[in-house]
């Protein structure tokens, strides 16, 4: 388990910056020290580095050189939000040519484990968890690094490439460095603030503005400007709030959380981009739920983003991989049973046929129709657990801020231009729109699937701006305190179901 220690962290950012460790490098060698495989079996307790000892007949593996590449790797580590010192332990590897041995494999491995794949496994935390997750061979990889004497070069390869996770530990190190500055008293609570008005909070508000990152000019006197209120909506926007410079209690709950809540939530999202598959599909959709909205690529290009509306609190989307397959025109909805029992058991014969419902084969289904909960389309995607896109009547939601309001299955802004969009490029428009002026449901079997992904990201780049999203379900929570984060207390999540619909 990680502790995360911001005095840590930021004491390892600076031996990051300055290129130093606190365990420097002997002069080189051209063989591991001489170690008795009997002295190292002794040395050896975990079963990870058992393992890898019993593949090289129990040979040790470390010279002087190499092991001070591994201390000076995983010196590292607090660019990818982790702890060094969870990895290393300096009072082994100081306590005999045996205890080294095993302390810097033992090291190795965990530290590669953990770029590679994530500290902790989703699927421990998640009751469904389907997206692709990296393959890698630690031990296969670091017997090959060490024999090539490339260990720094390995490790360096393992976590995520990309420019987005980059970006969020380029962050990450920007924000512990500013916790550790921070030094403030949380500004009280009061009446909303709006641009004109006066507050005596108005100083602390621009100190904490400047803090994170969204103010630059100095502030004099109570008056809460124009000027600030606009920097109250830049930090809006960035946290997924109305961007209505409104100084209320959610804002100031984040305005109060400051830097060491933001360098919280970026390590989070680090270890989730490091349970995916490092090579996503090129052509693909990609729906972050936590911040409500679906990006469209085709050849690595997003060529297109709209909001959505995805489960509520109780009824949260999984995290989960699958193609779309087909594209349906007026689907109707077959009810989940667990809908038809908790939610619609209770209505009467009237309210059933007036928003056409009836029963097949024992099954409550609605009618095809623009007032059905699917809308015109479905977008039919292959897993099981009844997952989908889909339209949907209630589209006013989609200019609310706060958009988890469903039961689950996503609902797409504009969905019929969306599907003609996915239709034109697959050469099936003219069978599409075909299908939907019958008024009858119509399978369009698309030529090529196209991947998608639910992801759960309250961190995330957009136009090259690291922006957050609230933790509407609590996950950013649950994954914290698997890493050894501080354990909070939450309150019950708030269920905001408007209709039936999925």
């Amino acid at each position: 388990m990680l502790g995360f220690s911001l005095a840590a962290a930021l004491a390892a950012t600076a031996a990051c910056d300055s290129g130093t460790t606190s365990s420097g490098g002997a002069a080189a060698q051209t063989a591991p020290q001489a170690v008795r495989p009997e002295e190292l079996r002794a040395a050896v307790s975990d079963p990870d580095v058992r393992a890898f000892y019993e593949a090289r007949q129990w040979q040790a593996a470390w010279n002087e050189e190499q092991g001070a590449a591994l201390t000076k790797a995983v010196g590292e580590a607090p660019r990818h939000g982790l702890a060094a010192a969870s990895f290393l332990d300096e009072k082994a590897a100081a306590g005999g040519a045996a205890a080294r041995e095993a302390a810097l494999t033992k090291a190795a491995l965990h530290y590669a484990d953990a770029l590679a794949h994530g500290v902790v496994d989703p699927k421990s935390i998640a009751d469904v968890y389907t997206l692709e997750r990296p393959k890698v061979d630690v031990a296969k990889g670091l017997n090959g690094a060490i024999t090539n004497g490339q260990v720094a070069q390995w490790l360096a390869s393992l976590a995520p490439q990309d420019a987005e996770y980059k970006a969020l530990s380029d962050a990450y190190l920007g924000y512990v460095k500013r916790a550790v500055q921070e030094k403030r008293q949380p500004i009280p609570e009061g009446a909303a603030l709006k641009a004109g008005g006066s507050d005596p909070r108005v100083p602390a508000i621009a100190a904490a503005l400047r803090s994170s990152g969204f103010l630059n000019e100095d502030v004099e006197g109570n008056r809460y400007t124009p000027a600030l209120a606009q920097a109250v909506g830049r930090m809006q926007a960035a946290y997924g709030l109305k961007a209505d410079g409104v100084l209320g209690a959610s804002t100031l709950a984040v305005l109060n959380g400051g830097a060491t809540e933001r360098a919280r939530t970026l390590a989070i999202n680090l270890e989730r981009r490091r349970w995916l598959a490092r090579e996503a599909p090129a052509t693909r959709i990609d729906v972050n739920t936590a911040a409500t909205f679906l990006s469209y690529l085709r050849d690595g290009q997003e060529v297109d983003r709209r909001r959505v509306v995805v489960g509520q609190p109780g009824w949260e989307t999984p995290r989960l991989g699958s193609p779309i397959v087909r594209l349906i025109a007026n689907p109707p909805w077959r009810v989940p049973e667990s809908i038809q029992e908790d939610e619609l058991a209770g209505k009467s014969q009237d309210y059933l046929r007036r928003n056409k419902f009836s029963f097949e084969g024992g099954q409550l289904v609605q009618a095809a129709g623009p007032t059905s909960a699917l809308g015109q389309v479905k977008f039919d995607m292959d897993n099981d657990q009844a997952i989908y896109l889909h339209d949907t009547p209630a589209k006013a939601l989609f200019n609310e801020d706060e958009r988890h309001r469903s039961h689950g299955c996503i609902r797409v802004q504009d969905a019929i231009g969306f599907a003609r969009l996915i239709a034109e490029q697959q050469g099936k428009l003219q069978d599409f729109d075909k299908g939907l002026g019958t008024g009858k449901e119509t399978a369009i079997d698309l030529p090529q699937r196209i991947p998608v992904r639910l992801l759960y990201h309250t961190a995330y780049v957009e136009n090259g701006q690291v922006r957050f999203s609230p933790d509407a379900y609590g996950w950013d929570d649950m994954l914290a305190e698997k890493l050894g984060m501080e354990k909070r207390t939450r309150a019950a999540n708030r269920v905001h179901s408007i209709d039936v619909g999925p």
